[in-house]
């Protein structure tokens, strides 16, 4: 597979975002998976190659069943890469909070 996808363009769609969170507390199979959405089963699965391929979702064989599970590596490169941006705009949001404050006054 050397398809690489982008994982911000992966997890900026709704449905894989709540994909993420289902298997964030525990593995599950796709047709799990599937179950908690209104739509067609194969859609789901497309998600789920995507969610895979650029790793954010690992597989492993069980049976004759297949489970995700989420790959807390490459999510902490995802949630290190946006910290400086989060710490930036908490500042921002601080700084306003207190010119906010001093109109008030």
């Amino acid at each position: 597979m050397n398809l690489r996808r982008d994982v911000f363009q992966a997890i900026s769609d709704p449905t894989r975002r709540a994909i993420l969170l289902l298997v964030a507390s525990q593995s599950m199979t796709a047709g799990a998976i599937a179950a908690n959405f209104d739509t067609a089963r194969p859609t789901v699965s497309k998600h789920l190659q995507i969610l895979t391929e650029c790793e954010l979702l690992e597989q492993k064989q069980n049976g004759r069943e297949i489970n995700y599970y989420i790959n807390a590596k490459k999510m902490k490169e995802v949630a290190d890469f946006i910290e400086p941006f989060r710490r930036m705009w908490d500042d921002r949001f601080n700084k306003l909070e207190d010119i906010m404050k001093q109109y008030k006054s």
